[in-house]
């Protein structure tokens, strides 16, 4: 009986976990390129009392499904799930909105590079394209002070008009990774590379599988609130079910102790 107690235990500790990361997406419904997390359960080590095709008669015959009891469950990863989230217009010519796969690359101002999908960017006092923190967008794009009409492409390429002339100001790249749920997250919407997510391959957008750039733009959160919710609802009842197998466990407990 101390079994179900223990079983129930994970269950609980589990579905407290799962409630964990799933007020963490309804917490971030309106961050600009949140991707949301998904907890991955797995059932623990089985107890085999009787194992699978164990002979169980001088006759050879075999157990043709044994006896096992499962220990519980546990939490083994939270994966993200790194589906496009709306793009929504701004009108700020500085925003840009990544309509794919792929990153924007930062360096950090200690000479790291991370990597983000939030594309709310502005100009510095230098007339650089940064982050809303100051972080400079690589590769650099300097706007000079007398520019008019900002313009960037869907291929990344980026242009002003001074004194009525086209000039080029250089171009966005796209940081592309093998496995993007294995980057590593860092907060304030930014994301560093891992093993597990393998190295970045920068490319032009638009090309190799890479997204496009939309500008005057950013990409929302693609956490769904109904699913959210919903989910949310299963996980408390869940939870609740775990409970009530404790009590009845502890009923039962009582009972044998008082027949003793």
């Amino acid at each position: 009986m101390m079994q179900a107690l223990r079983i129930a235990a994970t269950g609980m500790n589990a579905q407290q976990l799962n409630v964990d990361v799933l007020s963490n997406n309804i917490a971030n419904l309106n961050t600009t390129a949140f991707k949301q997390g998904v907890p991955a359960f797995a059932d623990l080590v089985y107890q085999n009392r009787i194992g699978v095709g164990a002979i169980t008669s001088s006759a050879g015959t075999l157990a043709p499904t044994g006896l096992q009891i499962g220990l519980g469950v546990n939490v083994g990863s939270t994966y993200r799930i790194m589906s496009q989230g709306t793009i929504g217009q701004t009108g700020n010519p500085f925003d840009l909105a990544m309509s794919g796969r792929g990153f924007f690359r930062v360096t950090m101002p200690d000479g790291t590079t991370n990597y983000t999908r939030d594309g709310s960017f502005q100009i510095n006092q230098d007339g650089q394209l940064v982050t809303k923190d100051g972080y400079t967008v690589d590769p650099a794009i300097t706007v000079p002070t007398n520019a008019t009409d900002f313009t960037v492409t869907s291929s990344g390429v980026v242009s002003c008009k001074i004194a009525g002339v086209i000039t080029n100001l250089g171009s966005i790249t796209v940081s592309m990774f093998t496995n993007e749920a294995g980057l590593q997250s860092l907060g304030d919407n930014f994301y560093g590379e891992t093993e597990a997510s393998g190295t970045a391959t920068d490319t032009e957008p638009g090309q190799d599988g890479a997204g496009t750039i939309s500008q005057n733009a950013l990409e929302g959160s693609n956490v769904d609130a109904i699913e959210s919710i919903t989910r949310l609802i299963t996980a408390q009842r869940a939870y609740e079910l775990n409970s009530k197998v404790i009590t009845a466990s502890d009923q039962m407990l009582s009972t044998l102790t008082q027949m003793t």
